[in-house]
């Protein structure tokens, strides 16, 4: 038997709900709110199409996907803050963030 992967679904929600995030489902994209804080997270590959719109967004992708992702959105100049959760196949993930932000790593199985 083969091994099994999460979704990056699963696993945006799960990164989100650690943080302490209350994760929702609204269609296609997830709504984490913690405080006065409301994320609208979308999973996306590095050729799907960037959302026009929105105040907090985070993106969601495959490791490999992430820095294209994220040129992608500096070139684009969105009017909303941004960041790019770029997941390994074992779960750890690294953020890269708006520009003038720093990129943090973390582990999500620790």
């Amino acid at each position: 038997m083969g091994a099994v992967t999460t979704s990056l679904d699963e696993q945006a929600r799960s990164i989100f709900d650690d943080l302490g995030y209350t994760v929702s489902r609204t269609g296609t994209e997830l709504r984490a709110e913690r405080d006065w804080r409301v994320v609208t997270v979308s999973v996306l590959d590095s050729q799907d199409p960037i959302p026009d719109g929105g105040d907090l967004r985070c993106f969601v992708t495959r490791t490999g996907d992430a820095t294209h992702l994220s040129r992608r959105l500096n070139r684009l100049d969105v009017s909303y803050d941004w960041a790019v959760i770029g997941i390994t196949e074992d779960g750890d993930y690294e953020v890269v963030r708006h520009p003038g932000d720093t990129a943090v790593s973390a582990d999500a199985n620790t």
